[in-house]
């Protein structure tokens, strides 16, 4: 009896993960805003840009690292999505609105495994995204400069390539 007790009690504890669940999800939310807030802010832009004769210096550059920094917000928001999704199927419950639309399993997570191979090839794109808004402001002095920002392409390319390839087992 007092084994079973203790079971029940050890089993139960699962559910401290809900904290984890209910944060990246309240989190997910706020970077979602945020995001939004940013595009809203680049149109804002645009449209005093072209119909306000509001032009002010670097205003492409920019306005592109702005919409990438708001794409790099949605793929965080993304990372903790599928956290928390992942989290409650694999410790709380299967959600049972999810099979019941028979939509695409996206968030379905079958593993701690599979979490984490999900996860990690969103964080990869988060890194590919946030470097490229980094390049935009960027400013090359030199042959060398250019040479190393020609390699870091090519370091991402390949790590595309072989992330992809990976996955196809």
């Amino acid at each position: 009896m007092l084994e079973k007790l203790f079971e029940r009690g050890l089993w139960s504890t699962r559910l401290m993960t809900l904290s984890a669940v209910i944060f990246s999800i309240v989190a997910a939310f706020a970077l979602f805003f945020l995001a939004s807030a940013d595009l809203y802010h680049a149109a804002i832009s645009t449209y005093q840009y072209f119909f306000m004769g509001i032009h002010p210096e670097n205003f492409h550059a920019d306005l592109v690292a702005e919409i990438i920094g708001a794409v790099d917000l949605y793929l965080i928001a993304l990372v903790l999505l599928i956290f928390g999704f992942g989290i409650y199927e694999l410790f709380i419950s299967d959600i049972d609105v999810a099979k019941d639309a028979g939509g695409d399993k996206v968030l379905y997570v079958s593993s701690l495994d599979e979490l984490k191979d999900k996860i990690a090839k969103v964080i990869v794109m988060v890194l590919i995204v946030n470097f490229f808004q980094r390049v935009l402001h960027t400013e090359y002095k030199g042959a060398l400069e250019m040479l190393y920002f020609a390699f870091s392409i090519l370091a991402l390319s390949l790590g595309l390539y072989f992330l992809h390839k990976g996955g196809k087992h």
